[in-house]
């Protein structure tokens, strides 16, 4: 028995055996056309999103830039300009179409990041990314790390709050925070450093998927206890 693939046209297994008989160069054409759909996508995404910021920030110019990330994919960078006054901000392509596709508003969503910008009072542009191992060490553990922890910290005032470097397997360095009194279920979550090195990159707060996670944490656990 054969398994239609997404486009109902053919089995998988025929489709296989037909990539199988292409020549190389028939081979590098099919990518070459993948890769040009692919990028065709993408840029349809980073307009989707630049419309949506001329709605919003209607006083303002608003431009933008695509960028791909090695190990995070495709990112957008967009920045709104008004007068002497500009704020930049970036975001992921992945987090963007979740955000359009399940979010009821994704519009007020990608205006709250430039609205924080502008109430800081403070041209902002992209920060610099660093230039070196060493520059990039320095940035994660004299401001990266060190904000993230008194974040989540603060936001929890009354729990004591978990907070180290750990080595996972396959993400490589992460920082894990967690609630060492919650004692059953799931009492964790953890980023790579690289993540959050991105998100500071993207003049976006590292601290923000920790704290909103523990806040998840918290809730389930409290549901569960309400249960019990």
């Amino acid at each position: 028995m054969t398994t239609p693939n997404e486009s109902g046209n053919q089995p998988i297994e025929a489709q296989a055996t037909e990539e199988e008989q292409l020549s190389p160069e028939e081979q590098a054409a099919r990518e070459q056309q993948e890769q040009q759909q692919q990028n065709e996508i993408i840029f349809a995404w980073y307009k989707h999103a630049e419309q949506v910021l001329k709605e919003q920030f209607s006083d303002y110019e608003v431009e933008g830039q695509v960028g791909q990330h090695p190990v995070f994919g495709p990112l957008f960078a967009y920045t709104i300009r008004q007068n002497d006054n500009s704020y930049s901000c970036g975001f992921f392509l992945n987090e963007l179409v979740h955000t359009f596709q399940n979010k009821e508003n994704p519009g007020i969503w990608m205006s709250s990041f430039f609205v924080d910008l502008i109430r800081s009072s403070d041209i902002r542009p992209l920060p610099a990314a660093p230039q070196s191992e060493e520059e990039a060490k320095e940035l994660l553990d004299n401001y990266i790390v060190p904000h993230c922890a008194e974040s989540v910290r603060s936001e929890f005032p009354e729990e004591q709050i978990y907070v180290d470097l750990e080595m996972h397997p396959e993400a490589g360095p992460v920082l894990e925070v967690g609630f060492p009194s919650i004692k059953e279920g799931n009492n964790t979550f953890a980023l790579p450093l690289q993540f959050l090195m991105t998100l500071h990159l993207l003049n976006r707060d590292p601290a923000d998927p920790l704290v909103q996670a523990l806040y998840k944490i918290h809730e389930e656990h409290q549901q569960q206890a309400e249960r019990t």
